[in-house]
């Protein structure tokens, strides 16, 4: 018969298999080696094939899709309920093949090459960011050990430190200044690899136009918009503005039954590194907002009822429903729009 749905658990070097035919019957139970993959779908008649959206999905996705098959990515949390026993290769593959079948499944939209590219000059800058923060706390962890309180950030370091070391009247030793020398060289070597990053990022978000529509909105700069359009891509595949706020983890979660809604704070899911992006957005709109002498407006309004962490979360929930409407509609950006009244 006919193959119709197929389920991929992906894995290193073994592949589970399990396809289905129009009935829903099993007709397939195959594990596969790696280097066989290719060549096995390749033979196989055009159907549509399921996967977890974890690592190496894409890779494989684009590489199907290139055999002529729909390929659907599903998020892990969505297949767990379909599995029927106890955790393993061919279970999974079942739950997958199972989940991609059902009509109200949500999927993963596919990323390009250039996306993925582009997240991983994020991804590598955030984690030399971390570093960078690490090595800073360190020297000032020793250097307190002797006495010595710098002050937080990167720039006091800099100008502080070199005149520790060559101070002759503090108690530190040679063999300890050359310690707090080399780590000061390596906290250099670090912040330049972070600006070199941001200097790939910012000439790929010129090169973009929808990363340049983005940055014109308050709250979001090159950073966050390089990092939305590579991270949304096809900003059509959320219904409404507020499912791609809700995939960014910005609305309220809930816990409401008997026709009593409770909400609760926001759900942090989907992707940490966008929501903080957004989220320190807004607070450095919140700072120009408070400063300025202009005392109306929904931001103005907003901070009298609630507190600043609060509204840096609203904010960020209001610019990323604009990010959807300015993606889905392919606009630019303008303060003073407002959206025409609904016609009965």
């Amino acid at each position: 018969m006919k193959i119709t749905t197929v389920g991929i658990d992906l894995a290193k070097n073994v592949f589970a298999v399990h396809g289905v035919n129009e009935h829903g019957r099993t007709v397939l139970k195959k594990v596969l080696k790696r280097n066989h993959v290719a060549e096995f779908f390749a033979n196989l008649p055009t159907c549509v094939i399921g996967m977890e959206a974890c690592a190496s999905a894409h890779y494989w996705a684009r590489k199907l899709q290139a055999m002529g098959h729909t390929v659907r990515l599903i998020a892990p949390q969505f297949v767990k309920p379909y599995v029927k026993t106890n955790k393993n290769d061919a279970a999974d593959a079942e739950a997958i093949c199972e989940a991609v079948a059902r009509p109200n499944m949500r999927f993963v939209p596919v990323k390009t090459v250039e996306q993925q590219s582009v997240l991983s000059l994020h991804r590598v800058r955030q984690g030399f960011v971390r570093a960078r923060t690490a090595q800073a706390n360190q020297i000032r962890g020793l250097l307190a050990e002797f006495g010595i309180v710098a002050p937080k950030g990167i720039g006091h370091l800099e100008r502080q430190v070199p005149e520790l070391i060559e101070d002759a009247e503090n108690e530190l030793t040679g063999s300890f200044r050359l310690l707090i020398q080399r780590l000061m060289d390596q906290l250099k070597e670090l912040d330049r690899q972070v600006k070199e990053l941001e200097a790939q990022i910012q000439a790929w978000h010129r090169s973009d136009e929808r990363s340049r529509r983005l940055a014109r909105v308050p709250g979001i700069g090159p950073l966050t918009a390089s990092a939305l359009v590579a991270s949304v891509g096809d900003a059509k595949s959320f219904s409404s503005a507020r499912q791609l706020a809700a995939w960014l983890g910005l609305v309220p979660r809930q816990n409401s039954s008997g026709g009593k809604n409770v909400l609760l704070g926001i759900s942090k899911r989907g992707d940490v590194y966008l929501r903080t992006l957004l989220i320190h957005g807004a607070r450095s709109l919140l700072q120009v907002a408070k400063r300025k002498e202009c005392k109306s407006g929904w931001l103005h309004g907003l901070l009298q009822r609630r507190n600043a962490n609060v509204a840096a979360v609203a904010l960020a929930n209001k610019n990323a429903r604009i990010v959807w409407a300015l993606l889905v509609h392919g606009r630019e950006f303008h303060p003073d729009y407002h959206a025409p009244a609904a016609t009965v």
